[in-house]
């Protein structure tokens, strides 16, 4: 327990440090966001630096690294999958940046990126007999074999895109996936426990890796509450993807996803709903999408929101958890 709360406040102090130290140098350089023009109450963060995301990525991995984390595959490859994504993102990041506007990657380049990694780590998983998932609610696990690739992929994809699409507001994304990593990483102790899947060195280093990050979340979030000196960035939301799409797949709890994460879910969801409907209607479903903007819309402060986003996970996070108490 003392390593874990020591890589948790390790990285929580190394990200504010880190910010402390990134954040003038973004302005330096003019790494800003240059803001959608529809989002009208958005108007005044134009200009705002971004690319946040590579210090709570550096805190988090050096803090895993740091406590022993290196000693187990599951945390340690899922780190490299988090960086990986992390790398995605600070392309399209860059490239927003340099030419001055919203758009970085194409959707196609961003589509390729994730699915090309996305597979790797279904074909990773399938060749390390990572291929037990756990069923939500009982302490049963079925074997997908081969079918574990496509699973893994499609998390990768629909989890980096959807946390991508909930970075909408000042600390929504990071408080959300804090409030996602604390039951997910008591919910790997308690399998430990009672229906064991991984090693003990594994189950540390995916929990260690899981207490890093939020650690170094807490830490970012000192300067991504509303309102925000920095966002995270394409090169934060897309890591955070990452790591979460990594740690369920490779400790057999990727059906818990949309569960803890429902949150993320929802967001893709509102957009996809609002894109299929209105062209079928010419109608909105919601006032905008994703929902954090119909919520702000409707009058709903941006912190007020991400309490409700942070309490929703956080308080699914503890439900999926009864089972094993």
């Amino acid at each position: 327990m003392k390593t874990y709360l020591f890589a948790f406040l390790s990285a929580a102090a190394l990200s504010a440090a880190l910010g402390a130290a990134f954040i003038p140098l973004l302005r330096k350089r003019n790494a800003q966001q240059t803001i959608l023009e529809y989002v009208e109450e958005h108007k005044s963060k134009n200009g705002t630096p971004t690319m946040g995301g590579l210090f709570f990525v550096l805190a988090a991995i050096s803090a895993f690294l740091l406590f022993g984390g290196a000693s187990g595959r599951v945390g340690a490859v899922s780190a490299v999958f988090g960086a990986a994504y992390m790398i995605t993102g600070f392309l399209d990041d860059y490239i927003k940046i340099r030419l001055r506007r919203n758009e970085g990657l194409k959707p196609y380049q961003k589509i390729v990126f994730q699915l090309v990694i996305g597979a790797i780590a279904g074909v990773f998983a399938y060749r390390n007999a990572l291929t037990e998932v756990f069923l939500p609610f009982t302490k049963t696990k079925a074997d997908l074999g081969f079918w574990i690739v496509p699973l893994v992929a499609f998390l990768f994809i629909a989890l980096t895109n959807c946390v991508n699409l909930t970075d909408g507001l000042d600390g929504l994304a990071a408080s959300s996936t804090g409030a996602f990593l604390l039951p997910f990483a008591a919910l790997l102790a308690l399998q430990a426990q009672s229906a064991a899947y991984l090693t003990q060195s594994e189950t540390f280093s995916a929990i260690l890796l899981c207490l890093a990050l939020a650690g170094a979340l807490a830490g970012f979030l000192l300067y991504n509450t509303n309102r925000a000196s920095v966002f995270m960035g394409d090169t934060g939301s897309l890591a955070l993807g990452g790591f979460l799409a990594a740690l369920a797949s490779f400790t057999g709890n990727a059906l818990y996803v949309p569960l803890i994460g429902v949150v993320f879910v929802f967001s893709g969801l509102s957009v996809i709903i609002q894109v299929l409907h209105f062209k079928r209607t010419k109608r909105r479903v919601f006032l905008m999408a994703p929902f954090h903007h119909h919520l702000q819309h409707k009058g709903i402060s941006e912190a007020k929101i991400s309490y409700i986003y942070m309490t929703v996970t956080f308080f699914m996070g503890l439900i999926c958890l009864v089972n094993y108490l």
